[in-house]
């Protein structure tokens, strides 16, 4: 089996183990790239050498021959000497490339979007995914506005738009209305002039059982051609919102058995509990949970409304009461940093004047969920308060050998695990026990939780063989239980990997923490998002010793004080870094603190600042077996050691 060829991002190649292959400098590349898109037909020298400068060098000829031989080389390294090449052969004037045609993934891409319509729809749905997964970024990444590339990369990337549209009708189609109208969403927003994202989006919509929402999805895209492209939407738009509007039987809405069943309940629950029962608290506080872990909206709607359902609950007095309202949110956490910090406080406040209000004999159980409510909401802040809490609801959950209770507890235990850098190992033995514990008592929750935390913490020990068993592991249970925040940890995770086990070009690195980032549009982490894709990008960039170049505008979110010196000593900047760096702040204590501390090192040893090089030296020292930031499971500066 010969090697393979991917044009879907950055361009590459792998030999026949799947192993990158080392094809030297961006002109080789561009060679490469230039015979994929000739689908092996003869590129003549003369063409090469006028696609590949704009002012032709004097041996431009003699420098192609050059490319082309080290791309011989790396590409049959097996060849024997002065035999004719089978791969990328010379033909007349010019040169060939001879792949098979399952070689290249945009022409394997091609062949299975081609033949989707055919097939079941279960079947086009398992070959479209995979087809789309192939996509690691635009197609020729690199050479995408070239002339000779243009029209290849526009053509790719409308048929990866067609493919999507594709899949989704195949999902509307096994009923899975839902889940097509999730992917929709993004891909009509992405690509507001498509009239037929939109019509698949609303359909998807009013098949969920969702006409309003359907309807609205129909008026915005009415807006957005109009104001947009001065144009009124076709008549398949214009009819479809008839349809709906109406309620057609040929737009086949089927609502799903658990939706009616949902609808009669709650039906029931609002004619028989009274307004204002206390009933209703709890239960809106058991139902803020389950929609918490949707993600998105739900997760900002739950924690809005949480906040407004404890002091309800304060408001009544009855303080144990107020007490089940706040433990029932045991929503596992795996971020270090506050999505609102203001919101977490009132909930803290809350906690501690209700643990204050219960008698001091009995409701241990109360009293341990609103100790691990506190270190889990001041997570992240220097509060002696957060460890204390979480010390003493494990040691409470412990003693009545309540799983669901130690759970919590434990993860509260992880929140507040970082009072110093290098704890990773104390954090691998929390989630061991959330594992274990949590697959024992069926705690889904939480044992997805226990993987992402094991996930986090063997990466940050560069044993990044464990750490795959512990995503597949969580995206298995993320799948078997809807939880689709947990893609956004895994994604970021194939992201980091990538970059830490040097397999990939930065280039392609960049695009896969790029991919990652988009995973966090609309998921209802502003903690995790704001800033995250700057530095991910900035540490990539630190660590191969590359220019930074970042936008003037780039949001840097909270990581703004450890970026900005580094940032004015790559202008040359000096003195102005000087008082940056002497400015910045220590690093909170989070996920985070090993690669902040690093940037801060890395900006000291240049600017020659003794005084904070040993002070950030003597921060990093405990962990100097570890890989900076690894242990976020998002990004890395490379081993400890380095900036010691």
């Amino acid at each position: 089996m010969g090697p393979g060829f991917g044009v879907l991002g950055p361009v590459t190649a792998w030999d026949a183990d799947g192993e990158t292959i080392a094809l030297k400098g961006p002109r080789h590349r561009s060679v490469l790239a230039r015979l994929i898109v000739a689908r092996g037909r003869v590129v003549p020298v003369s063409r090469l050498v006028d696609d590949l400068w704009t002012d032709p060098p004097a041996d431009a000829v003699g420098a192609v021959r050059t490319f082309v031989a080290a791309l011989r080389r790396a590409l049959e390294p097996d060849r024997p000497p002065r035999t004719p090449a089978r791969l990328l052969v010379t033909d007349g004037p010019g040169y060939a490339l001879r792949a098979a045609p399952e070689a290249v993934d945009a022409w394997r891409f091609e062949r299975t979007v081609a033949g989707a319509p055919a097939l079941p729809a279960e079947e086009a749905v398992a070959r479209l995914d995979e087809a789309l997964g192939w996509w690691r970024g635009p197609a020729y990444a690199e050479f995408a506005e070239q002339p000779w590339a243009r029209t290849e990369s526009s053509r790719l990337a409308e048929l990866r738009r067609h493919a999507v549209e594709l899949r989704a009708e195949s999902l509307l189609a096994l009923g899975q209305a839902d889940r097509a109208a999730a992917d929709l969403r993004a891909h009509a927003a992405e690509h507001p002039w498509r009239e037929n994202a939109w019509r698949l989006l609303a359909l998807a919509l009013y098949r969920a059982g969702r006409q309003a929402d359907a309807l609205d999805v129909l008026r915005r895209a009415r807006v957005l051609l109009a104001d947009d492209l001065g144009i009124d939407p076709g008549p398949g738009l214009r009819s479809l919102e008839t349809d709906i509007l109406r309620q057609a039987d040929h737009l086949g809405r089927a609502d799903h058995p658990a939706d009616l069943v949902w609808e009669r309940v709650a039906a029931a629950y609002d004619r028989t509990v009274a307004p204002g029962a206390r009933a209703r608290l709890e239960s809106t506080a058991g139902l803020l949970r389950s929609l918490a872990v949707t993600g998105g909206g739900g997760l900002l709607a739950a924690r809005e409304h949480r906040v407004a359902a404890v002091e309800a609950a304060e408001e009544l007095g009855d303080p144990e009461l107020t007490a089940r309202v706040v433990g029932a949110y045991d929503v596992p956490a795996l971020w270090t940093r506050l999505d609102d910090p203001e919101q977490a406080a009132r909930v803290v406040a809350a906690a501690e004047r209700t643990l204050t209000a219960l008698p001091a004999e009995g409701h241990d159980a109360d009293k341990a969920r609103l100790l691990a409510t506190i270190a889990l909401e001041s997570r992240g802040t220097r509060l002696a308060r957060g460890p204390q809490a979480a010390r003493r609801a494990e040691e409470i959950a412990r003693r009545l050998d309540d799983p669901a209770l130690l759970a919590f507890a434990l993860n509260a235990a992880f929140m507040q695990s970082f009072d110093r850098t290098g704890l990773a190992a104390r954090r691998d033995g929390i989630g061991a026990e959330l594992v274990a514990l949590s697959a024992r008592h069926g705690l889904s929750a939480f044992e997805t939780l226990g993987h992402l935390v094991r996930l986090q913490a063997r990466s940050a020990l560069g044993d990044f063989t464990t750490a795959d068993h512990h995503a597949t592991a969580a995206d298995a249970l993320a799948a078997r239980h809807e939880r689709p925040l947990v893609g956004v940890f895994t994604g970021w995770y194939a992201a980091l990997r990538l970059d830490a086990t040097g397999r990939a070009p930065v280039t392609e690195v960049e695009a896969a923490y790029r991919d990652a980032a988009a995973l966090l549009n609309g998921a209802g982490m502003p903690g995790l998002a704001h800033g995250l894709l700057p530095l991910a990008l900035l540490c990539l960039r630190v660590r191969h010793a590359l220019p930074l170049d970042f936008d003037a505008d780039t949001d840097w979110g909270l990581y703004a004080p450890w970026a900005r010196p580094l940032l004015l000593l790559d202008q040359g900047r000096r003195t102005e870094a000087a008082d940056a760096l002497r400015a910045t702040p220590e690093p909170p204590r989070d996920l985070l603190q090993e690669a902040l501390w690093c940037l801060t090192a890395r900006a000291a040893e240049n600017l020659g600042d003794r005084r904070i090089t040993a002070r950030a030296r003597a921060a990093l020292a405990p962990a100097v077996h570890e890989l900076a930031g690894a242990g976020s499971g998002l990004l890395t500066l490379g081993p400890v050691s380095a900036y010691l």
